[in-house]
């Protein structure tokens, strides 16, 4: 039982985003959660007593989408460098992708490779997905032991993953995945682009000039919204003939939301999420050659991105999660300015809040919103309670952020592995002053803990 005589620490702010709104309030923290919420001047017996006046308390983000890379690709990323970006940007808790790391965790063997590289290592709380590939579904078994072995749950790609050893799934593999996870009552996370489409539009000629590798537009043109309409269809399909739980990862484009709307409507349990990136930037104004840029599924029009805004606001998407996927300076083919061998992915763990809150607060939002989408429903998704939330019984994962303050973002100084961002020179607005993870403020000391699912994630609310 959490003691309520003393605390730990007491963290005072006028502006405290709680799980019933925003006011003023004390935190008081003991043994790692949250114990109690207090009136903001309530006297209080405690170790540590930190008053950040007008300055928002947040609970901790909780990103679901991160590829660490490590072990394997560990000079693209590691569990060092991702958890120090995660937590200057207010992420506490993040759940690690199953590809590129090598192995890809597709076995429990490959699982807890994956774990003894990340021990001792991280900063912020890290669980892992497990991976969805020809060769696992095929019997149900490898899928149970991932899924007993505490996998957050399963992803699989329909289209080329980039890399060779996390194959895509057939039409006929994504039903026996589902089958295989419906009977587990896990989630199958999906990578919604149809292979055959993109196959076709591959060498695309736009107007009267021939596909320039070095055009962003050309590169747009490879992956039209018909790849991301017709995979989610058949996801839908297959969700709804199977009884899965599926989830749509990194929705760029805004043409299949009719659709998941109306498998809601009849009962299919899908979720949908969507990232930074599509909601800040606008392919018109991406240079030629700037394959920074380059992510898959692209960034799309500015009509397009606020067609996925009025989604998130309405509750169609979600939530929001970085995709952080970043790789060496080599790989982005700069020199070149060749979107067809760059390596598509954004880094972004450490700038996600505030690019958001940067796009949000010039649309009208409310800062409680922004923690909405990028931290309680994350939490909600993953199946963590305890995370997400500002809350009695909760862990203590709070941030301290300063919504006004405006800075100038220099990829150089973040604490991603490799210096390459598209969000290099952008004036952002919102500033990360401290993170806490459970009630101890995060420096050097790797204090993160490794996480197993606690209970199957459920359909967010």
């Amino acid at each position: 039982m959490v003691r309520r005589d003393r605390f730990d620490l007491v963290l005072r702010s006028r502006r405290a985003i709680l799980s019933d709104g925003e006011r003023p309030a004390a935190v008081c923290v003991a043994d790692g959660r949250v114990a109690v919420i207090l009136p903001y001047y309530a006297p209080v017996d405690a170790d540590r007593d930190t008053d950040v006046g007008d300055l928002p308390l947040l609970p901790g983000l909780v990103d679901t989408h991160v590829h660490v890379n490590e072990p394997g690709r560990t000079p693209w990323e590691g569990f060092a460098s991702a958890t120090r970006a995660a937590a200057l940007g207010g992420v506490t808790t993040l759940i690690d992708m199953p590809l590129n790391s090598l192995p890809p965790t597709t076995s429990v063997a490959a699982l807890e490779i994956k774990r003894a590289a990340a021990a001792g290592k991280c900063v912020v709380d890290v669980g892992f997905w497990g991976g969805a590939v020809p060769e696992n579904t095929r019997d149900a078994a490898d899928l149970t032991a991932l899924h007993e072995a505490g996998v957050f749950g399963f992803k699989c790609f329909l289209a080329d993953s980039g890399v060779p050893e996390f194959p895509p799934l057939s039409t006929s593999g994504l039903e026996a995945a589902a089958r295989h996870l419906a009977a587990l009552d896990a989630t199958l996370i999906v990578h919604a682009e149809d292979s055959a489409i993109l196959g076709e539009n591959a060498t695309l000629h736009r107007d009267d000039h021939p596909h320039d590798r070095t055009r962003f537009a050309d590169f747009l043109a490879t992956r039209p919204d018909s790849a991301e309409l017709a995979a989610v269809s058949d996801v839908l399909t297959v969700a709804r003939r199977t009884g899965a739980r599926v989830h749509i990862l990194h929705l760029s484009s805004a043409a299949p939301l009719s659709l998941i709307a109306a498998a809601r409507a009849a009962g299919t349990d899908v979720t949908v999420e969507t990232c930074p990136h599509y909601l800040f930037f606008d392919a018109k104004e991406i240079p030629d050659g700037a394959t920074e840029f380059k992510c898959c599924p692209p960034i799309r029009s500015a009509a397009n991105r606020q067609r996925l805004w009025s989604a998130l606001e309405e509750g169609l998407i979600d939530f929001v999660v970085s995709d952080h996927s970043p790789c060496t300076a080599d790989l982005k083919r700069r020199e070149t300015g060749d979107f067809g061998e760059a390596w598509g992915g954004i880094a972004s763990v450490q700038l996600g809040l505030s690019a958001v809150w940067t796009q949000a607060r010039a649309r009208g939002w409310r800062l409680a919103a922004v923690v909405d989408v990028m931290a309680r429903r994350t939490a909600l998704f993953a199946g963590l309670p305890g995370k997400g939330r500002i809350a009695e019984g909760c862990d203590a994962d709070l941030v301290v952020f300063d919504p006004e303050a405006q800075w100038k973002v220099d990829a150089g100084q973040l604490a991603h592995r490799n210096p390459i961002t598209p969000y290099h020179g952008r004036t952002l607005t919102g500033v990360v002053r401290a993170t806490y993870l459970r009630g101890e403020e995060i420096g050097g000391v790797p204090r993160g803990r490794l996480l197993r699912r606690e209970r199957v994630a459920g359909a967010v609310v």
